[in-house]
């Protein structure tokens, strides 16, 4: 088997930069989130007290994604041959979680609201979710700043673009309830707000369990790889084997089997593929075997492809043809 890469960083670099600003983030966050909790108290309002909740999570999520970043900086070892970036990963699903449990908590209480109303004081309340609107709008800019197509960075967006639709949301029933006394509108708000966090919430689950998975990219599936190669390498004659899958957001590897056609220097062929995979797929990290044409196959193949192995062998989205018991094939 031929290693593409010797001596390859499996990790993706994590920037202090990235680091720096999550850790303002939730510091901010973290503080003004207990000023929140006071001022949705004396208020009586729950659209202010769901938006510190919300912003409770946000801090977590960031508490989260610094603690991921830190932990992704580790070396590998012998236990952990990639390191700990799979810690990123699992902390994005955290995040989902708390986002789904935090709506639950804000659908229960304006439940109760709507049975037994509370009175509201709609100016301490707009001061404060005013003043919320600043810090979210704050923390978004400083996030999106950083590497926003990580899955933590993401998540913490997420967390934080909710937060900024809680306070107008909270600016919105304030402004009503002065001029009205109208005082159901502010657990209709929240329920609103809840549904918009719901389908971030959802994204983000979808995304980090894909991930853990070892489900492949949306941009790299195995047939789309074995296509692409076999019309974009010369003297390769098949590609079996596919297996590609996400060790962390935005950072792909591969396995694969290449035969080389008569005469086709081999290592010549693996270099081309490799730089095929890393232009076109983004993969920069493959490990290449050889199938030398004297080799029994007896699994589908693109390429000299034997008239029986469509209707023998399945191929799913991320393991084509491939037995994972096969001696020697372990990923």
């Amino acid at each position: 088997m031929s290693q593409s890469h010797a001596g390859h960083d499996h990790g993706p670099k994590i920037t202090n930069d990235n680091q720096r600003k999550v850790l303002i983030a939730f510091i901010i966050t973290f503080s003004y989130m207990i000023i929140e909790v006071i001022g949705g108290l004396m208020s009586g309002s729950l659209a202010l007290i769901a938006d510190a909740g919300h912003m409770l999570t946000d801090a977590c999520a960031l508490a989260l994604a610094y603690a991921a970043f830190r932990f992704g900086q580790r070396a590998a070892d012998q236990n952990r041959t990639y390191g700990y970036l799979r810690f990123e990963v699992i902390a994005g699903l955290i995040n989902a979680i708390a986002l789904f449990a935090i709506v639950v908590w804000i659908a229960i209480e304006a439940i109760d609201r709507f049975r037994a109303p509370a009175e509201i004081l709609a100016g301490p309340m707009f001061l404060v979710a005013v003043v919320g609107l600043l810090i979210n709008m704050l923390v978004f800019w400083i996030l999106t700043r950083g590497d926003k197509e990580h899955v933590n960075i993401k998540g913490a967006v997420l967390h934080v673009m909710g937060d900024l639709l809680g306070s107008v949301g909270a600016i919105s029933a304030a402004i009503i309830i002065y001029f009205t006394g109208w005082t159901p509108i502010d657990p209709i708000l929240s329920i609103l707000v809840s549904v918009l966090i719901l389908r971030s919430a959802w994204g983000l689950l979808r995304n980090s369990l894909h991930i853990l998975l070892e489900g492949a990219p949306e941009n790299a599936r195995p047939e789309e790889i074995q296509t692409y190669l076999m019309g974009a390498v010369a003297g390769l004659a098949a590609v079996r084997h596919v297996h590609v899958w996400l060790i962390t957001s935005g950072k792909a590897l591969a396995t694969l089997h290449v035969q080389p056609k008569d005469g086709t220097d081999p290592r010549h062929l693996v270099k081309t593929v490799e730089a095929e995979l890393a232009k076109r797929f983004d993969i920069q990290h493959a490990t290449i075997a050889i199938d030398w044409p004297d080799m029994p196959h007896d699994e589908g193949e693109i390429g000299q492809q034997p008239a029986s192995a469509s209707a023998d062998h399945e191929t799913d989205g991320n393991h084509t043809g491939h037995d994972h018991s096969q001696a020697g094939h372990k990923h």
